[in-house]
């Protein structure tokens, strides 16, 4: 038997589909197809029909036909029993015997003729056999996918833990805090406090681990390396997976402490940190904006535990300060000053205390610290990516920028321009660009690669920087004591950094 092609055709000899199983010229098969309609009018033949050189073997489905081309020396009962397994395939894959619906699975329709035949031989499989061949049933996407369900669930467990843990401390500062005043003791101080300070990062570790970037000039890419074993392969996924903390993929992790420079600590320390919040559309305006801000105070000397920090507050913006509720507010008020309302009593000594925050939220666009223009612009193969970054806030300086681009899962990028540095993580699909530093004097910066895929999947885009300048501009300039205002050496720390800022 020798089967020269398959093909389902309508009534007038069109080809819907057609497979040729030997070596044959377009023209030839045209031609072939086309005289088949009329051969059929004769009348002679119900099943198959002769000419000088070819066997036509076919069977009506419903509008079309499925037609087999054999030559006339192949055996017709084995070319009709062909013909059955070719039409019963037909059903597996279109759920309605019409030109559109053969059009849309022509591809695994293809796939299966070529199970049935090759060569022009018939092969020995059944319709089970035929749909398992093309399905591709794979182990490793199995263990893939299977690691893959197990770290979610793990992550999924891990913050419903935490949430709890969470919920009970809250429990717990609220029973020990109470409304009544009970004096200005180191345990109400720092009960009364606590709630406040939950909400915010917790301000005894500055130090922190920056973003890793590759090594190198940036101009090369880093991709990940091929494991040539399945077990291999699984654990490289569990130690990738580790780290997991929510099922959303590309958003890297917020930094919470700054690559701030060791101080020796005096005596008497302050710290004010900053987290920001930014959601940004990425045709340009600002959804929401959300700043918030603390200021702790750590006494480790009982001599300097009844002082008085002045505040140079030079915001502009209108932000919302709230002082703690043991601090002298009318005495804030006018003169920009923390001191407890009590003065013969002392701040609590080796404890981180919260003393002030703030609070300031906009949706004023010109308030951003940092813009991004992320712009995909569809091509033949795929999408070309053209992203920028502004400062906004010129007298700021950010540190340690990353900005993170989700791209297509199985796509590489091709990087042909890029201001700092750059590298492709393809664990998680997204491509990292880092800026070492970004102020006045390095305001504007941009990055240009080519992917497949459609431009929607290169968002949202997240972003983190961290800065040692505050962003609502309030200083902690001097520190005196309370009986005679006498100067006290103190130290200081400040760190504005990033908690969540995307561009959707």
């Amino acid at each position: 038997m020798v089967l020269l092609a398959a093909a389902v055709c309508n009534k007038t000899g069109k080809a819907i589909i057609s497979r040729q199983f030997v070596e044959m010229t377009r023209s030839r098969i045209e031609g072939l197809l086309a005289a088949f309609p009329k051969l059929m009018n004769t009348g002679k033949q119900h099943t198959f029909v002769e000419t000088e050189s070819v066997r036509y073997v076919y069977q009506p489905l419903e509008k079309l036909y499925m037609l087999l081309i054999t030559t006339k020396a192949s055996n017709i009962l084995e070319d009709l029993e062909t013909l059955r397994l070719f039409a019963r395939v037909i059903p597996e894959y279109c759920r309605a015997m019409e030109e559109s619906e053969i059009v849309d699975q022509a591809f695994p329709l293809i796939f299966a003729f070529d199970e049935i035949v090759a060569l022009g031989y018939r092969e020995s499989v059944n319709l089970a056999q035929i749909r398992t061949f093309t399905e591709m049933d794979s182990h490793e996407e199995k263990v893939f996918q299977a690691v893959r369900q197990t770290q979610e669930r793990e992550a999924k467990e891990q913050m419903r833990k935490r949430a709890k843990e969470l919920q009970q401390q809250k429990r717990e500062n609220t029973k020990r805090g109470g409304p009544a005043y009970k004096g200005i003791g180191s345990s109400d101080f720092r009960s009364s406090s606590s709630v406040m300070e939950t909400a915010l990062p917790e301000p005894t570790k500055p130090a922190y681990t920056p973003p890793a970037r590759p090594s190198g000039t940036g101009k090369a890419m880093k991709l990940g390396s091929k494991t040539k074993d399945v077990d291999m392969f699984v654990d490289q996924l569990k130690s990738e997976g580790q780290n997991v903390v929510s099922t959303s993929s590309g958003k890297p992790s917020a930094v919470s402490r700054a690559a701030v420079p060791e101080v020796n600590q005096e005596s008497v320390n302050i710290n004010v940190e900053e987290k920001i919040n930014l959601t940004a559309g990425r045709d340009g305006g600002l959804q929401n904006m959300e700043v918030h801000g603390l200021v702790t105070l750590r006494v480790t000397d009982e001599k300097y535990g009844r002082i008085k920090i002045a505040v140079n507050n030079r915001d502009q913006r209108g932000i919302q300060v709230q002082t703690h509720p043991n601090v002298d507010k009318k005495r804030f008020a006018s003169e920009s000053c923390i001191a407890l309302k009590n003065p013969d009593k002392s701040f609590p000594m080796k404890t981180d205390v919260g003393v002030l925050k703030w609070r300031f939220q906009t949706q004023d666009e010109s308030c951003m610290p940092l813009s991004i223009n992320c712009w995909p612009s569809e091509t033949s193969s795929g999408c070309d990516v053209n992203i920028e970054y502004t400062l906004e806030q010129e007298d700021m300086e950010l540190n340690d920028v990353v900005i993170t681009i989700p791209l297509p899962h199985g796509q590489s990028p091709v990087v042909s321009d890029c201001d700092g540095e750059y590298n492709f993580d393809r664990a998680k699909t997204q491509l990292e660009w880092s800026i070492p530093v970004i102020d006045s004097g390095n305001k504007t910066g941009s990055m240009e690669f080519s992917i497949g895929g459609h431009p929607d999947d290169f968002f949202p885009v997240h972003v983190s920087f961290v800065s040692k300048k505050s962003f609502c501009d309030i200083e902690l300039i001097d520190v005196q004591m309370v009986d005679d205002g006498t100067p006290v050496k103190f130290s200081s720390q400040v760190l504005f950094f990033v908690d969540n800022y995307e561009i959707v």
